[in-house]
This record gives C-alpha cells, sequence and structure tokens, in this order.
C-alpha cells in the first residue's frame, strides 16, 4: 500500500520560505538526574540527545531566545 502524497497545489503543503540560519530558539537539555544545559542550535542538542547513554536523558524544552532591546527610529 502507498502513501498518497499531499500535491504542491494543496493549501496544507509546506515549502522551505528561506536558506537562513533559524535561530529564535534554544534547547534546554534535562537529564534524569536534574542536570540541565541549554544549546543554541538544534543540530547541536539533537547530536548530544543521540550520543547519550539510554536512560540518562528526560527530555529536551524549547526556549523562546530573548529579543535585544535595540532603539529604532530616531533618538
Amino acid at each position: 500500500m502507498m502513501t498518497k502524497l499531499i500535491p504542491p497545489t494543496d493549501p496544507q503543503y509546506f515549502c522551505q520560505t528561506s536558506d537562513g540560519d533559524y535561530d529564535r530558539h534554544r534547547y534546554k537539555l534535562c537529564y534524569n538526574s536534574g542536570k540541565t544545559e541549554i544549546y543554541d542550535s538544534w543540530e547541536v542538542v539533537q547530536n548530544v540527545w543521540f550520543r547519550s547513554p539510554s536512560g540518562w536523558l528526560s527530555h529536551i524544552e524549547v526556549l523562546d531566545k530573548k529579543q535585544d532591546k535595540k532603539t529604532k527610529g530616531f533618538s
């Protein structure tokens, strides 16, 4: 049995909208021991997750990055 794919004309179809880095989040890696580590890159936290021994890790929390408060306009 083959899975039917969504055609590109369907409103639910997703396409990539940017090749730029996406850095709106940070990632908190939570260990079963209570220890936590913060990462700026999904690829890095994912790498740590898959390289860690089974049973050491609890979950990953996605954190919003704080936006820099820069003044805009005339001063």
